[in-house]
């Protein structure tokens, strides 16, 4: 069946775990996308493919490209709501309502994801401790279904299919627009602390025990066994004067893209390691910072990234109660000294929220770990997994392409619950993607 606006292409996930042969369609009006969709058995839609999960496609799904849905709707100063198509990015969405001093502080870490994908995963930024998800930020959804039509989603309109859209991984159908609740920004410049901490525990009780931090994160060596975790914890606070005019951001064009090989080794990363701490541990302990440093801290440092290679890296992302940090790193940090894993990235930072349904949100600590792909991570990873049950710890579905099916079903307690209320919304089951065929959801 011939449709116009499409492309034959390979794609990869952001972590490289999968890649895939696919038919990308580009509608570039509604009437499109409806005929598209129509002509269609499987289907998912598709924003920057900045997940590090396959999130936006799959093999035999047309993944719907909708970054030309990339329009401001509405905009209204005095009650703070602005409604913007799904396709449009943080950066191009900044740009716009910060001339008015006006945002929405759960922004994930990259400039050119969409609003839309924000919104299919539930996206929550540094700030997640004190504004939790952008899910606090919705006010309204229009959705276009294949077998439902359009749809306006809100907590009085169709609330069910609402909640279930919002970090629903886009298996609900075509979320086209969005109208969000904005909040004032009173500057564009922040103020960076430092201090430095001797362990993950350390760290554990600095940021649970201080609800004054709102944009607080960690950095932690974990590449030795001794003084595993040392670092730093980073706070920062918005400067209050002198006030900064606001500046368009600028998307200066940085690739993501993986070299032929791989630089990160053990090697590499200590000596990195080593560098950036004490870089830290000796330089100012107040930073003067630009909005694109500190609410997107990859954008221009890409090449962390690209130094995987093309084999890519494994993500973990785990939602852990504060009071079971202790017992978990005891048993981490064994796990490590056997399996020898080589990890690049170890951070922590507070979230709050509710968890439900496939929502990766909880009053809770995040931990995040990044791991070179090879047998001993692997490894290590498959304990991990088991340390999930043990200690009731939520894992990342759009972080860790690996995660096996069986752990998935025994942490997210209301999966069954979202399938169930998606199979009564859509019985045909259009909307699918590689994880959601692989974790049967």
């Amino acid at each position: 069946m011939e449709i116009h606006n499409t492309e034959k292409r390979e794609i990869s996930s952001f972590d490289k775990s999968i890649s895939r042969n696919i038919l990308i369609a580009k509608p570039d009006k509604y009437k499109l996308l409806e005929n598209i969709t129509h002509k269609n058995d499987e289907i998912i839609s598709s924003g920057s493919n900045l997940s590090y999960s396959p999130l936006s496609f799959g093999k035999d799904i047309i993944s719907l490209d909708l970054k030309k849905f990339n329009r401001i709707i509405d905009f209204n100063k005095s009650e703070k709501t602005i409604t913007v198509e799904a396709g449009i990015t943080l950066i191009e969405f900044l740009n716009f309502s910060l001339k008015y001093n006006l945002w929405i502080p759960q922004l994930p870490g990259y400039p050119t994801i969409t609003l839309g994908g924000a919104v299919a995963t539930n996206a929550h930024g540094k700030s997640c401790g004190s504004d939790g998800t952008i899910r606090k930020s919705i006010k309204s959804i229009l959705l276009f279904h294949k077998n439902n039509g359009w749809m306006t989603l809100s907590e009085n309109e169709n609330k069910e299919i609402f909640d279930l859209t919002i970090g629903g991984l886009g298996l609900t159908g075509t979320i086209v627009n969005v109208t969000l609740d904005l909040k004032e920004i009173d500057n564009t410049q922040f103020i960076t602390k430092k201090k430095i901490i001797k362990s993950v525990e350390e760290c554990n009780e600095i940021i649970n025990n201080n609800d004054n931090f709102a944009y607080v994160y960690s950095w932690h060596r974990a590449d030795r066994v001794k003084n595993f975790g040392e670092g730093i914890i980073f706070e920062n606070i918005l400067n209050k004067k002198p006030i900064i005019s606001f500046k368009n951001l600028k998307d200066n064009n940085y690739r993501l893209s993986p070299y032929l090989f791989p630089i990160w080794n053990k090697l590499s990363i200590k000596l990195s390691n080593l560098g950036y701490f004490y870089l830290n541990r000796f330089g100012k302990k107040l930073k003067k910072e630009n909005f694109l440093k500190v609410i997107f801290p990859f954008y221009s440092n890409e090449i962390y990234f690209n130094f995987f290679g093309k084999n890519g890296f494994t993500e973990s992302q785990l939602l852990i109660t504060s009071s079971k940090i202790n017992d978990f790193m005891a048993e981490f940090k064994k796990l490590f000294k056997i399996y020898r894993p080589t990890i690049t990235l170890f951070s922590l930072k507070k979230m709050s929220g509710e968890q439900s349904y496939l929502r990766f949100e909880d009053n809770k600590i995040c931990v995040t770990f990044d791991l070179i792909k090879d047998n001993a991570s692997n490894s290590f990873m498959n304990e991990i997994d088991q340390l999930c049950l043990k200690y009731n710890i939520l894992p990342s579905v759009i972080k860790d392409s690996r995660l096996p099916k069986s752990i998935f079903e025994k942490t997210y307690k209301f999966a069954n619950v979202f399938r169930e209320n998606l199979y009564k919304f859509d019985k045909k089951r259009v909307y699918k993607s590689e994880v959601s065929k692989r974790l049967g959801i």
